[in-house]
């Protein structure tokens, strides 16, 4: 079967990362997790925005990482937006209590801060939760950081802080062996 032939199952399996994020358990139950299923156009200008930015910001490795996006027909974009506090003035997030937190100016750079931790807590269980499912049913994916600032640059997603999930399905798996510098990952 060729990745052409596989696309909508990996759209299927997808859809169901989706459903694993918002089904996720979550702080106070409250949900400011986001999901974005792309393909075709759109994964060619993430990968695009990749490239671009990893020139433009002179950080390495996000052309390695494009190539795998440029490979991979479908990416599952999982963040979190506009999170209010939990409330229990922990001091995770550096601040001494959540109004501190609020009251501290947004910074955005290649994602927008700070946010309460136990809210990136909840964002890493639906992460987590996603991949579990593409693993469960046989589809390579890997999380990579890279894909959420490309996808913030080039507009595909207004949310605070996200990561990319490719997906894939050949005969071999292309997130893992690769080359970095001459060496192999």
């Amino acid at each position: 079967m060729s990745e052409f032939d596989c696309m909508p199952h990996l759209l299927e399996v997808a859809r169901m990362m989706e459903l694993a994020c918002r089904t996720a358990p979550k702080s106070l139950g409250q949900d400011f997790i986001e999901v974005k299923i792309i393909s075709g156009v759109a994964v060619k200008k993430l990968a695009k925005s990749m490239i671009s930015f990893g020139k433009r910001a002179g950080k390495q490795n996000f052309d390695r990482d494009a190539d795998n996006v440029n490979q991979s027909p479908v990416v599952v974009l999982i963040g979190v937006k506009n999170a209010t506090t939990v409330g229990l003035n922990c001091s995770a997030c550096g601040f001494e209590t959540c109004d501190a937190l609020k009251s501290a100016p947004k910074v955005s750079g290649e994602f927008t801060g700070p946010t309460c931790a136990l809210r990136h807590l909840d964002f890493g269980i639906a992460l987590g939760s996603a991949v579990k499912v593409a693993q469960m049913l046989n589809v390579d994916n890997r999380i990579m950081y890279r894909i959420g600032v490309a996808a913030r640059d080039c507009e595909l997603v207004d949310w605070d802080f996200v990561m990319g999930v490719p997906l894939s399905a050949t005969g071999k798996n292309i997130y893992f062996d690769r080359e970095i510098k001459g060496a192999k990952l």
